[in-house]
């Protein structure tokens, strides 16, 4: 590798000309918090990723043997849970997770598999109430706790003592109204697990105060990096999002941190119409810009405030208006803008390495004193069906999500058709995705 570049920088120091991000907020009259102004980016290197990483079988399976049954991934939110009976079943590939609200209001997780023949407790996509855990194929029972309380026909079993047939528990750990499972008994507690996540996500976006306002589910033809990766960057908003029309510098000029091996962010402004770029900006041109954005702010202050009976003067113009965006390896996304309140989750569909599902929420902010609301019924989409079919979704953004999602089944046969065997990341603006896959290698080579 070259130490310096053709511009006598060393490499991942290059930057677009024209207004960055950072020099976009900084105008703005509102302070955003601390955490949106906090920066941490490294150059990670410039090797391509091989392509077998996102088609081969046996890389597929050592991902599921050495990294998903030992990292923290959110199962679902606690108002999927509320009350004592209530089980949500979580799957990841071949995996399944029963959770459950125990009598006295905790939270537990286990393996969804009879201890008699395997048989699963609760079926595929199971979200309900009982209180007791009962196995439909001959009728094992557990209590709520996870201990063997009917065994039918037990004399036939001296064997299989219940106390040694205590359903084989998941670590569970609970953080801004979501439940997180770990399937290692020795895994790192949650909170060291977050790092970062926890006062950045403190500091303007408390998640236990949001509420599911939309909530989807769409099986998508590619493997599951594959779909996450297409959200760890901006560079594809000028072809992608583009319509044929040239896109100033919001999405060329966005900002990419590294805060730890499990949390990056990107940031890229809204609202900003820079139609001089990349040529230099005048003074009268950024103060026209600014004023633009600063309205487009203010329109969705008056009309967000009235809808949800809240006053939102406090929230700065990067809140109001940018897409900021937190990853959580290896699948959670958070989005934590007030016009833009966004969970993603990218996971294998069934086991297949070609097929992974996107799960996509709309969070609100609950008014002070309110309680959470019952949750919406999850839509399922399949491969080809569109986000517009999903009651409440702003039609806006399913068409955008619609061309973010339509890249995919090309990139995943691409993998398969090219001759050149890896992708060539950009050294700043593909940050996100290297780091991606040093983590992964951390799990997969330990």
């Amino acid at each position: 590798m070259n130490i310096e570049n053709q511009g006598g920088m060393k490499p991942g120091e290059a930057r677009t000309e024209g207004q960055s991000t950072r020099d976009v907020i900084l105008r703005d009259p509102i302070a955003p918090p601390w955490g949106i102004l906090q920066q941490s980016y490294e150059f990670l290197g410039d090797a391509d990723i091989s392509y077998d990483r996102y088609i081969d079988r046996d890389f597929y399976d050592q991902e599921m043997d050495k990294m998903w049954n030992k990292v923290w991934q959110w199962a679902c939110r606690e108002e999927h849970i509320p009350n004592p009976g209530d089980q949500f079943v979580y799957e990841v590939g071949t995996y399944s997770i029963l959770i459950a609200r125990t009598s006295g209001g905790d939270v537990k997780a286990y393996f969804n598999s009879c201890m008699h023949r395997g048989t699963q407790l609760k079926p595929t996509g199971f979200e309900g109430h009982s209180d007791q855990i009962r196995c439909p194929y001959h009728g094992w029972t557990w209590s709520l706790e996870g201990k063997l309380i009917d065994q039918p026909c037990d004399w036939d079993f001296p064997h299989a003592k219940p106390e040694d047939n205590s359903l084989p528990e998941v670590q569970v750990g609970l953080w801004g109204g979501f439940v997180f499972i770990n399937m290692d008994e020795n895994c790192e507690p949650l909170e060291d697990y977050l790092g970062p996540m926890i006062p950045h996500m403190e500091s303007f976006f408390p998640l236990e105060r949001k509420a599911i306002e939309v909530h989807m589910r769409r099986k998508l033809p590619c493997n599951w990096k594959a779909g996450l990766e297409a959200f760890l960057e901006a560079y594809h908003v000028r072809e992608t999002h583009s319509g044929g029309t040239p896109i100033g510098c919001a999405a060329t000029n966005a900002e990419y941190d590294i805060f730890s091996d499990n949390m990056t962010r990107f940031i890229h402004t809204i609202g900003y119409e820079d139609v001089h770029w990349p040529a230099e900006e005048t003074a009268e041109q950024i103060a026209t810009a600014m004023a633009g954005r600063i309205a487009g702010a203010q329109a969705n202050r008056d009309a967000l405030g009235e809808k949800y009976g809240m006053d939102l003067s406090e929230f700065s113009e990067c809140e109001m208006m940018d897409s900021i965006e937190y990853y959580l390896f290896p699948n959670m996304f958070i989005f934590p803008g007030i016009t833009l309140p966004m969970i993603y989750r990218f996971r294998p569909a069934d086991d297949d390495v070609d097929t992974c599902w996107f799960d996509l929420m709309f969070l609100r902010p609950l008014k002070d004193g309110e309680m959470h609301p019952e949750p919406p019924e999850c839509v399922n989409l399949d491969v080809y069906e569109t986000y517009a079919t999903v009651p409440n979704m702003n039609p806006g953004l399913a068409i955008v999500y619609e061309q973010d999602t339509s890249n995919m089944e090309a990139q995943q046969k691409g993998f398969k058709a090219s001759k050149k065997r890896g992708e060539t990341l950009a050294n700043f603006q593909e940050a996100r995705t290297r780091q991606v896959h040093i983590t992964l290698d951390k799990y997969l080579n330990d």
